[in-house]
């Protein structure tokens, strides 16, 4: 499987297992982390590619074959695992569209989206419907002066300050439990590889993005 793509899985070449893999870390990631993380657009494609050859494959396999009966299990659960880490996402983006189209405007030049091409349109979309929706049904009901809607304020935002389970991939030493905490004693702790830990989410959402420690 090679990339193009600036991520981790750039002119890696990996297995079809290996790939299973890395979406059920994304899918779990994107499960438990309060934010959207980045869309894991080449592990997506490379599934997608495995389940058209094995579907392929299998159709030319007889009825009531017991090893083809086993795959199509296999099969089934691919999907299952893509079909719930894409809707995640999507949950999360209606859940927090204007706050991730904030982020996006914002992101600076080189550094990866967050959002597929796909979710961005979306995104897009579903914030125009939903404020389209609010006006006719609330705005234009109440005074001229009142009628005006700042997308800025109140903006629903993921609860970074969340507490959450994981699992240290790669040994990282002195995390601030506490980053807020500018006292000289502010308790910091190493993370051992294969140690699990439950912390607040912010002071590792670095290491979640970079892959150091996954959420279980």
């Amino acid at each position: 499987v090679g990339g193009g793509s600036s991520d981790e899985y750039e002119f890696e070449a990996i297995t079809a297992a290996e790939v299973l893999e890395k979406l059920e870390e994304a899918w779990q990631n994107e499960k438990f982390a309060p934010e959207l993380l980045e869309h894991k657009t080449e592990v997506v494609d490379c599934i997608l590619e495995q389940i058209k050859e094995m579907e392929e494959n299998l159709s030319h396999v007889r009825k009531g074959d017991f090893v083809a009966g086993i795959h199509r299990l296999e099969l089934d659960r691919i999907r299952f695992v893509l079909c719930s880490y894409l809707r995640t996402r999507l949950q999360k983006i209606e859940k927090h569209v204007i706050h991730i189209l904030e982020q996006e405007a914002t992101r600076e030049d080189g550094s990866p989206s967050r959002l597929s091409p796909e979710e961005l349109v979306y995104a897009k979309e579903f914030a125009d419907s939903m404020d389209s929706h609010l006006h006719s049904l609330v705005l234009r009901q109440m005074p001229s002066n009142f009628q005006k809607l700042d997308r800025k304020k109140a903006v629903p935002r993921p609860n970074m300050d969340s507490y959450v389970f994981m699992r240290t991939v790669e040994s990282t030493e002195k995390v601030v439990v506490d980053p807020e905490d500018e006292g000289a004693d502010r308790e910091a702790v190493d993370l051992e590889p294969g140690s699990q830990y439950i912390l607040r989410y912010r002071p590792v959402s670095s290491l979640v993005h970079s892959g150091k420690v996954k959420m279980i």
